[in-house]
């Protein structure tokens, strides 16, 4: 298995060029397109994985990718890179990570945030403002709904999960009840 760290190198590399050349939102739409192109036909990626092909063929299906969807110099370079150090099969690893790079350093995190039911525009505003002011950062919110929650919310930002939600309260409460 492939670590995340080597991911995270990718991404970190494409992020330093994109954010000095100022692309970071050009390359993000480039990328996002060949992640739906991958996503829609996952073969592909076994093409560009599989010892059987030749590396010419490859890189022929690749440019022809290229063509098909038009993107920008640096992100077509930067696709040949992970074809060329077959790496190109982590792309949805790959491109995860960068997203979160660039989001890191643009100072943006994203909160998974899950709710009994849908908030209102008012309640989004009003977490999101008290999570920006939690983190410094500006946060992007992620809504789910479980109306198995009762109440609430549990809020996921990275790996800490800030749960207030009534059912954990309620199980809270059971189980100080059963220690008395």
């Amino acid at each position: 298995m492939i670590s995340s760290a080597l991911f995270a190198r990718y991404a970190r590399a494409l992020a330093d060029v994109v954010m000095e050349q100022r692309q970071e939102r050009q390359v993000t739409e480039d990328l996002a397109v060949f992640r739906e192109v991958f996503t829609s036909v996952p073969d592909l990626l076994d093409v560009f994985d599989s010892p059987a092909i030749p590396r010419e063929a490859k890189e022929r299906v690749l440019e022809e990718l290229i063509a098909r969807y038009p993107v920008s110099p640096t992100t077509a370079n930067f696709l040949r890179v992970l074809l060329g150090h077959n790496r190109i099969r982590y792309f949805h690893e790959i491109f995860n990570s960068y997203v979160r790079t660039i989001d890191d350093r643009k100072g943006i995190v994203a909160a998974q945030v899950t709710a009994a039911s849908p908030l209102s525009e008012h309640d989004q505003a009003s977490l999101r403002a008290s999570l920006a002011g939690a983190t410094s950062r500006t946060v992007v919110l992620d809504l789910r709904t479980d109306p198995d929650l009762l109440g609430g919310l549990v809020v996921q930002i990275g790996s800490t999960v800030y749960d207030g939600s009534i059912r954990t309260q309620l199980t809270e409460m059971q189980r100080r009840l059963r220690e008395s």
